[in-house]
């Protein structure tokens, strides 16, 4: 019996959110609310009381939240953290005495039994807590105590011992004996708040130059910086910004051999100019950078560096640190490949050397590197393809000291090593955005990323294209693919980016038979017209301004989609906590053709009354129409607009309800090209 607490009757199970039986954390952002829920039961009939108790790492006094109890034994609260960093948070549960008494004595009394006993264990329960009680709290105590006791009317008695202020006094003072708490202390990592709602852009600074056949550098890519921040974008992603290798340089379109004068691949990191911690001299030196950094600060843009674990041929490690990569019997360094795919370019770090500490803490000391230069965001390429520990530590070992930094996971692989990544640290992940193009495909997904477990911990990130991939979906759509794929990840993801300038200008010319871009950028130094205007470009424009101003669109978990009689039509709707703001987008998934149809607008859930005339406005075109009730009809026409971006708004009583969408114009602002 040694070690047992017998006189503990409470349960505690089923505590959520708890990821993997609570060994990794769930995420918010300061602000953001969590709410925690669990079954708290006990043996036989007396009432149980829960509350939800947390704290943060720093500080000792644990908070404490009464929980609600929802039915079923099951019981929520939530508490909203005020700071970075790590919390803890458990429940707790115990019988309480004097509301089963409570309970019991109005049952008694309404049955017509004789409760003179009952009213005595009362006075007791008074009594008792008085005795621990403050001054001013036992005096009330001990009157109502007396008052039980001496009993003039037991009509009178039972209201006094069953009212509001006796219980709220006794709730407070009454001390708590037999407390159950849950076995586990649960954790959860709390994030600024960009890592809940960013927008990005991502361009090669190397032909950012504004004349042609000249290598940009970051002076060049620091006159973008208007065109970027007035596109509404507060995230510039570079790709890496390292000296190149020479050895197996690729060339146009991933020659296995390079001309001369070709730049090669970024992604081949390193040269007798150094390595990740160093910068490839024709973007300029490191003065340059922070330059740069502080620059793109003052138009409210944060720089993120791509963190690529693999080497060129030519980096110092290879020579340095051998250990640290695989070595053929024919005595060469193993080089990248992904069959039929070769990359001989690329090398890629052992993780199995036996001197993964020293390498663990290099690259630690690498992003230590660029945090003092100002990066607080980093995009990881291929995360999957390193060891899932490393990441553990190093996301951990940099919060200690820089909470702020941003870590987002590209790793388009499979859901399970997606899934651990998140778990493990990453604050925000690619996702398969990329590949979802049906309004089934797109509903289905969204559901898993917001209604399941994946809510806790997995951020989405969604990009319509990236350098490595052309989805079909762009290559055959044209412009009104376009502007549907870039509308849907900024209104679906609260988090999202894209691949510039490629995007805005439409260019979606595939190498034949794969999701790559022909003449990639990725291979060669590109000369763009920066200042050119299209309709893409105006939208994207207009979504990322709308983002901003509407708060409904500054998170990801608040969506439910409506029903529609045409499946090439989608229709979504995202609100803010208070209701204020409502935002319902349709959208045509037929990038050829006008689709029209009715679409099912969720009032329940938005807090429209059934049979209410409402205003829609859609942001995009500044058009307004007057809406009735759940089932209204619209029409899209991809070459006009495919998508409405709409707020809900009160409609005017003198409004009419004709449904206008049949007269649909475009805006006489948007660009048609």
């Amino acid at each position: 019996m040694e070690g047992l607490e017998g006189t503990k009757r409470v349960v505690i199970e089923n505590v959520k959110p708890q990821i993997n039986c609570g060994r990794y954390p769930a995420k918010r952002v300061v602000g953001e609310q969590l709410t925690v829920t669990a079954d708290v039961f006990a043996d036989g009939h007396d009432e149980v009381k829960a509350q939800l108790i947390y704290r943060h790492t720093r500080r000792k006094k644990w908070e404490e939240v009464p929980m609600k109890f929802l039915g079923n034994d099951r019981w929520e609260a939530s508490f909203t953290p005020d700071s970075m960093g790590r919390y803890e948070y458990s429940v707790q549960g115990w019988v309480d005495h004097f509301y089963s008494w409570q309970k019991g004595l109005k049952k008694k009394y309404e049955a017509n039994q004789d409760i003179a006993v009952e009213l005595m264990i009362g006075a007791e329960h008074l009594e008792n807590a008085a005795a621990t009680s403050k001054p001013g709290q036992q005096k009330r105590l001990r009157k109502w105590a007396e008052q039980l006791r001496n009993v003039t009317s037991v009509a009178d008695a039972v209201a006094l011992a069953t009212g509001p202020d006796v219980s709220e006094l006794m709730h407070a003072c009454c001390e708590r004996s037999n407390v159950s708490t849950y076995e586990k202390i649960l954790q959860l990592d709390v994030e600024r708040q960009k890592a809940l709602f960013s927008t990005w852009y991502e361009f090669f600074p190397r032909s950012a130059a504004q004349e042609g056949g000249r290598h940009g550098t970051f002076g060049d890519a620091a006159r973008l910086l208007p065109r970027i921040a007035e596109m509404g974008f507060d995230t510039i992603y570079l790709p890496p910004i390292h000296p190149i290798g020479r050895a197996f340089r690729k060339g146009k379109n991933n020659s296995v051999t390079s001309e001369p004068g070709e730049p090669g691949s970024p992604w081949a990191i390193g040269g007798e100019e150094g390595g990740h911690d160093a910068i490839l001299p024709e973007l300029g030196t490191l003065d340059d950078f922070r330059q740069f950094v502080h620059d793109a600060r003052e138009h409210g843009i944060e720089i993120a560096l791509d963190f690529a674990i693999q080497c060129s041929p030519d980096h110092p490690y290879v020579k340095e640190h051998p250990q640290w990569f695989k070595w053929r019997p024919d005595g060469m360094v193993q080089y990248a490949e992904n069959p039929p795919k070769k990359y001989q370019d690329v090398l890629p770090v052992n993780f199995e050397t036996p001197d993964w500490q020293n390498l663990w803490k290099e690259l630690r000391r690498v992003l230590l590197h660029w945090i003092d230069q100002g990066v607080f965001i980093f995009r990881v390429d291929n995360p999957h393809t390193k060891a899932f520990a490393f990441w553990e530590w190093v996301i951990a070992d940099i919060h200690k000291n820089h909470p702020q930094v941003i870590f987002l996971s590209e790793a388009f692989t499979r859901p399970r090593v997606m899934e651990r990544l998140a778990k493990i640290g990453f604050t925000q992940t690619y996702t398969y955005y990329t590949w979802r193009n049906t309004a089934d495909e797109l509903k289905q997904y969204m559901t898993e990323l917001t209604q399941t477990d994946l809510r806790e911990y997995y951020r989405p990130n969604f990009w319509p294209n990236t350098p490595d991939i052309n989805p079909v979906a762009l290559q055959e759509g044209g412009e009104a693919a376009h502007i549907t794929r870039v509308v849907m990840a900024a209104t679906m993801s609260s988090n999202y980016g894209l691949y510039g300038p490629v995007y805005e200008f439409g260019i979606a010319t595939p190498v034949p038979g794969k999701e790559e871009y022909l003449d990639s950028e990725k291979y060669e130094v590109k000369h763009w017209d920066w200042g050119k205007m299209t309709k893409i470009r105006e939208v994207i424009t207009l979504i990322n301004k709308i983002r901003k101003v509407n708060p409904a669109l500054q998170t990801t978990w608040n969506i439910i989609f409506g029903d529609t009689d045409n499946p090439n039509l989608l229709c979504y709707a995202k609100w803010s906590d208070d209701l204020k703001n409502k935002m319902l987008m349709v959208v045509n998934l037929d990038p050829h053709n006008t689709q029209a149809g009715w679409v099912k607008v969720p009032i329940w859930k938005l807090n429209i009354p059934q049979g209410q005339h409402y205003l829609v406005h859609d942001l995009l075109t500044e058009r307004k129409y007057t809406w009735h009730d759940e089932w209204n009809y619209v029409e899209l026409r991809p070459h006009e607009m495919p998508v409405h971006v709409f707020r809900i708004e009160t409609a005017n009583p003198g409004m009419g309800h004709d449904n206008l969408d049949d007269n649909w114009l475009p805006s006489d602002h948007l660009t048609n090209e």
